[in-house]
This record gives C-alpha cells, sequence and structure tokens, in this order.
C-alpha cells in the first residue's frame, strides 16, 4: 500500500459493465514529506474519494475484487481516504 493524492478523474463514455457506476482516479504518489513523487497513476476508486483527498492505495491487483466482492481488473485501488498519518514520530493531518 503506499499514500497517494488524488490530482483528477478521468471520463469515459464506454466502459466495461463492471465498472459501472464507480470511478477512476488520478493519483500522485506521496513521499514521506508529504510531497508528490513519481510519475501520476490511475486507479480505480473504491473508497469514494475526491480531487484533493489524501488516499491510501492498494497496489495489488487483486485488492478491487476483495473491495466490491465482485470481479473487476484494476491493478491500483483507491481503499479509503487518510485523515492523517504518522511517520518518524511527526503526525500528517489532512483536513
Amino acid at each position: 500500500m503506499r499514500i497517494a493524492a488524488v490530482v483528477g478523474n478521468v471520463v469515459s463514455t464506454i466502459k466495461d459493465e463492471s465498472y459501472r457506476g464507480y470511478k477512476l482516479m488520478i493519483i500522485e504518489y506521496l513521499n514521506e514529506d508529504g510531497k508528490p513523487s513519481g510519475a501520476r497513476q490511475i486507479a480505480f476508486d473504491a473508497g469514494q474519494a475526491g480531487i484533493g483527498d489524501v488516499v491510501l492505495v492498494n497496489v495489488d491487483g487483486g485488492a478491487a475484487n476483495m473491495m466490491l466482492d465482485k470481479d473487476v481488473i484494476a491493478d491500483l485501488t483507491i481503499c479509503g481516504v487518510l485523515d492523517s498519518y504518522t511517520y518518524d514520530g511527526k503526525t500528517k493531518v489532512f483536513f
């Protein structure tokens, strides 16, 4: 799992039926200081995230299946929206 910020969403007029009702979000991974790190990615949203949220992203392809209890294909899955995290004795709050 990794921490990321949601920076946008993907709009698709045609998609697989198993994705209907769910969002694809553009994320940017964050380093330990909360700064963007690496290339932007697209993640399946199972955590009801929005643009500007800091989220927990599962990088295991089977996470979406477990979160939604149905078969979908997704390498990256947003599993939840974070309120805060503590790293090396420092707490970062996001609300």
